[in-house]
């Protein structure tokens, strides 16, 4: 079983900075694979980052300038620096993670960008 537990979200202002972090197992977090999604309401889970193993980085089309995907092994933590936050930026944040061909998940934090 692979716990990931998420925190950073808020309140922000268009325009303004958030950083998330992903809590994970750390007996196994170096191994893997891990990425950020969001879900606004009423709309489907999208893909935001991935890290490797290795700290590839791929990011949406949508984030791409704006945040950043990184990772501590020694700390267990995934981190999303959000930069130049949009109203269209307001989502649920999952943390995500690979293990044994199975996809894990926390339990999200709110993001919400308004004025």
């Amino acid at each position: 079983q692979v716990q990931l537990v998420e925190s950073g979200g808020g309140l922000v202002q268009p325009g303004g900075s958030l950083r998330l972090s992903c809590l994970g197992p750390g007996s196994i977090f170096s191994s893997l694979p891990m990425g950020w999604f969001r879900q606004a309401p009423n709309t489907r889970r999208e893909l935001v980052a991935t890290i490797s193993t290795g700290g590839s980085r791929h990011y949406a089309d949508s984030v791409n300038g704006r945040f950043t995907i990184s990772r501590d092994n020694a700390k267990n933590t995934m981190y999303l620096r959000m930069n130049s936050l949009k109203p269209e930026d307001t989502a649920v944040y999952y943390c995500n993670a690979r293990h044994n061909d199975m996809d894990y998940w926390g339990k999200g934090t709110l993001v919400t960008v308004s004025s």
